[in-house]
């Protein structure tokens, strides 16, 4: 990285920008979610794989060498037990004293099966998660068999979480099977956070909390959780006897999001209990509060998305060393979506850099379900020209394995310079915003 350093400090013209492509939006979220609850389940939406678009064909006379990746891990259990306990114990205390809805009783029998799934693996990958990325694997190899042949070298980090862990394992052992000679390395160290989770960071927690106020207000504007509690409990009970009814809304929406996350939840769909506009507004509540935490917003100085600093420059390293070395592979990189969400708006893809105080029309313009998934992924494919020939070398960036648009220019879309991107990058880096200083301490 003291490379990539040095050349921070001697970059100077920032790269223009006129002509580059634009992502943009054909329909409205609430038309999204409408037709598809589980959308709404935001962060615990499952990898949205089934109908994949097929890729643009390399460039004539190109071929995919390297590609540069950060994946969040699959689908989990919930990482509290309160959030499974809390719901549950409302529900058992009302059944007993005959305070339960028809339909409440049967939510009550999906949350004892909850309660006891998953007993001990709060926060765990579960079944559908490990298999996301065994079929993410077997795709990279399918989609770019140029990048795993032969002695490729493909370096495979994780966070030292245990679901990113095993969210690594799942991937690499399907590029294993590809190439059984490939040289492969695995790894998942404290050595590497401060690149692949700089959670650390004293300034974080000071910035998001100074933004708080801001989604506990729209909350309160637009969600009022008594006509969803009177579908569970009788009215009179509803209305005297819950303390906390935000809280418990809000729980049982995660616990119905996430049941997607588990295939002993493919036979029972508790989404009825939310009409689609509840799960529109509450979407739309996690999604201002996503953006306000970990995207490019004004309220926390734009200064967020700049803690992965760090990872942006590894992946710049990592590319400049396979193009210097000439040598095929991968630096794949497994974490959280509280990392790729904020790289995702740090680089601009599909314009999640985007910067609005309007949090009532954000989701024209940013929405968390096509960012972040369980699953989730970016990848930058570079492309040389095949045979030893000279020329540029390209990039094609991948989010969630959809061909996605970057901020530069280019007339080859979904192809770029790699020199180009690589000095806009640096030139952003340098360009960083500058905040309170009491942020900074």
């Amino acid at each position: 990285m003291k490379r990539i350093i040095a050349t921070l400090a001697l970059s100077l013209a920032l790269t223009a920008v006129a002509g580059a492509q634009t992502f943009t939006y054909t329909t409205t979220a609430r038309q999204e979610i409408a037709a598809n609850k589980p959308l709404s389940a935001n962060n615990y939406h499952a990898y949205p794989d089934a109908q994949l678009p097929e890729l643009t064909p390399a460039p004539e006379g190109y071929e995919p060498f390297f590609i540069d990746h950060y994946g969040r891990h699959g689908s989990r259990w919930l990482h509290m037990s309160r959030m499974y306990d809390v719901p549950l114990a409302a529900l058992e205390k009302a059944a007993k004293l005959g305070q339960l809805t028809k339909r409440g009783k049967r939510l009550l029998d999906t949350y004892r099966i909850m309660a006891m799934e998953s007993r001990g693996r709060e926060g765990e990958l579960s079944d559908v998660g490990a298999e996301q990325h065994q079929r993410i694997g077997r795709r990279m190899t399918r989609n770019f068999p140029q990048v795993f042949r032969g002695a490729a070298q493909v370096d495979a980090k994780s966070t030292v979480v245990g679901r990113c862990i095993l969210s690594m394992q799942n991937e690499v052992d399907q590029i294993k099977a590809f190439n059984p000679g490939i040289n492969l390395t695995i790894d998942a160290s404290e050595h590497d956070m401060y690149f692949m989770n700089n959670w650390r960071d004293k300034a974080i927690n000071p910035l998001r909390d100074s933004v708080a106020h801001l989604h506990r207000d729209f909350f309160a504007a637009h969600i009022n959780p008594d006509k969803f509690l009177k579908r569970i409990f009788s009215a009179k009970y509803a209305r005297d006897s819950i303390k906390d009814k935000k809280q418990l809304m809000l729980w049982i929406f995660d616990g119905v999001g996430n049941m997607q996350s588990h295939h002993a939840f493919d036979d029972r769909d508790e989404w009825d209990l939310f009409t689609a506009e509840e799960c529109y507004r509450l979407w739309q509540y996690n999604n201002v509060y996503w953006y306000l935490i970990d995207g490019s917003a004004p309220a926390n100085h734009n200064r967020i998305v700049y803690f992965n600093s760090n990872l942006l420059l590894d992946f710049i390293e990592k590319a400049d060393d396979a193009i210097i070395t000439g040598r095929n592979g991968a630096a794949l990189r497994f974490g959280h979506e509280s990392v790729l969400l904020p790289l995702v708006c740090l680089m601009g893809i599909n314009g999640a850099d985007y910067q609005t105080t309007d949090l009532e029309t954000l989701d024209n313009h940013w929405r968390s379900y096509d960012i972040f998934p369980m699953a989730c992924n970016v990848q930058l494919v570079l492309y040389r020209p095949t045979g030893g020939a000279r020329g540029d070398i390209l990039v094609k960036a991948l989010l969630n394995e959809r061909e996605a648009t970057l901020p530069i220019a280019t007339d080859r879309f979904p192809y770029y310079r790699w020199a180009d991107l690589r000095t806009y990058y640096i030139n952003k880096l340098c360009n960083r915003p500058i905040v309170n200083p009491d942020f900074e301490k």
